[in-house]
This record gives C-alpha cells, sequence and structure tokens, in this order.
C-alpha cells in the first residue's frame, strides 16, 4: 500500500486529503474514514492502510482544513482544560454537520473521478467526532453510502434538530454502531433512543456496547487504547463493508 495526497476542491475551499489503495490494480471499493477530534496523524494512517489491505480504496479527509494550517495537538496538550477547551471550540466547532455534509458531497465526486475505484456504492467509518459524520454521510447521500459504521461515536443523540438520531429516516445503509462504557457523549439513554429511532425507520443495523472499553478505544495512540477491543472493531467494520461492497 502506499500513501498519496490530494486536494479536494470544496464549496469552502481546498481540502487536502490521504488515499490509500491496495496493491495491484483496480477497480476497488472505496470508503470514507471521518477523523476523530485530533486530526489526521500517523495512527490515522496505520488504520487507512489497514483498510486498503482489506482490498478498499480509503479516502481520508482533513476536516479542519478550514483552519489551517495547524499543528495536531498531543495528548499531554489536551491535559490543560484551557488548551483543551480552546480547540474544541475552535477547530470542532468548524466541523459542522453542514459543513461536513457540504464536504462530504465533494469527496464523494472525487471518489467517482477516481479510475480505480469501483463505482457507485461507497462505505464510511468514523471515530469519535467522526462517527456522527459517518452516520449523517448515510443519510443525506443514501443512494451513495450502503455501509457505515460508528466507533466510540460522540453526540449521536442530541436536542438539536440535526441530531443524527433524527436522520434515521433517511438513511437507506447498513449501520454498525459500537459505543463505549461510562461516555457522557453517549450514554446508555442515547444509546435506546437512537435504537428506538432506527428500528421504527426500519433500518438494518448492529447497536452495541463494547464492554471495558473506553473512549477512543480504537487508534493506537491514544491512552484508553484497547488492543482487544479494536481487534472486534477491525472484525466487525470488515464485516460490514464486505457484506454490502464486495458481495
Amino acid at each position: 500500500m502506499s500513501r498519496t495526497t490530494a486536494q479536494i476542491q470544496t464549496a469552502d475551499g481546498a481540502c487536502p486529503a490521504s488515499t490509500f489503495k491496495p496493491e495491484g490494480t483496480g477497480p476497488w471499493p472505496a470508503v470514507i474514514l471521518y477523523m476523530d477530534g485530533f486530526g489526521p496523524r500517523p495512527a490515522l494512517f496505520d488504520m487507512a492502510e489497514k483498510m486498503a489491505a482489506h482490498g478498499y480504496y480509503v479516502l481520508l479527509p482533513d476536516l479542519f482544513y478550514r483552519l489551517a494550517p495547524y499543528e495536531p495537538p498531543s495528548f499531554a496538550w489536551f491535559q490543560d482544560p484551557e488548551k483543551r477547551q480552546l480547540w474544541f471550540t475552535k477547530f470542532l466547532g468548524t466541523a459542522t454537520q453542514a459543513n461536513m455534509m457540504r464536504d462530504t458531497r465533494a469527496f464523494l465526486d472525487f471518489l467517482s473521478a477516481q479510475p480505480e475505484v469501483k463505482q457507485p456504492k461507497v462505505g464510511t467509518t468514523g471515530y469519535c467526532m467522526g462517527g456522527g459524520l459517518s452516520l449523517a454521510a448515510a443519510a443525506f447521500f443514501p443512494d451513495r453510502v450502503v455501509a457505515a459504521a460508528s466507533y466510540h461515536g460522540g453526540r449521536l443523540v442530541t436536542d438539536a434538530p440535526e441530531s443524527p438520531h433524527l436522520l434515521a429516516p433517511r438513511i437507506k445503509a447498513k449501520l454498525y454502531i459500537a459505543g463505549a462504557v461510562e461516555d457522557p457523549s453517549f450514554t446508555d439513554e442515547h444509546k435506546q433512543k437512537l435504537g428506538e429511532a432506527l428500528k421504527a425507520a426500519g433500518v438494518d443495523h448492529t447497536l452495541v456496547t463494547y464492554e471495558g472499553a473506553r473512549h477512543g478505544w480504537v487508534p493506537a495512540d491514544q491512552p484508553m487504547h484497547d488492543p482487544a477491543a479494536a481487534e472486534r472493531h477491525w472484525q466487525s467494520l470488515f464485516e460490514l463493508w464486505d457484506s454490502r461492497l464486495k458481495g
């Protein structure tokens, strides 16, 4: 596999992105990896490489491009409450659902133009912040996104009109959603409301809690990384994508 970079023109500017593809010749099914709140970095590149090794053309966009250039924060840096709040307010404030879905249209157009990509079905996955974006992509682009996953996603159920759980009636994709334990951003009550919304909308979905796994368990550079839970994540993700993108 090899990482290459691209500039994707969006409605708001040029979004830097990394692409990863399997060895050999395509075309391959494409997937979009929606990053967590720390930005693109080696740990996410390693994850994208593993997805590519399984036979997928992977697009990893920098969702914070509106504030570029910037330096991804270290986890030690996040121990300072003031710095953490500044990062979340400034950077996550630009990653609104409206902005991200406008960007996703450009991402899908980019994938449509790649000769190595098998058309037109696409899969998505997201982590923490990206979990809700992965589900939103399935709702906003139901004719393209056929399999969407969310791992330790936060704010999947809120009082806002754009809450992901309210998008359930628009989703045609198969979903896999895995929550963490003791996660204030996605509580047991949130899980119940999301499950009820998906069931009422007739969405094919799996909604589980990984017992013992904390918010942020997948990326290897996070202090909450859990190797066993991360491996379970890989098995479930590939089963989901393979069922809809390789069948």
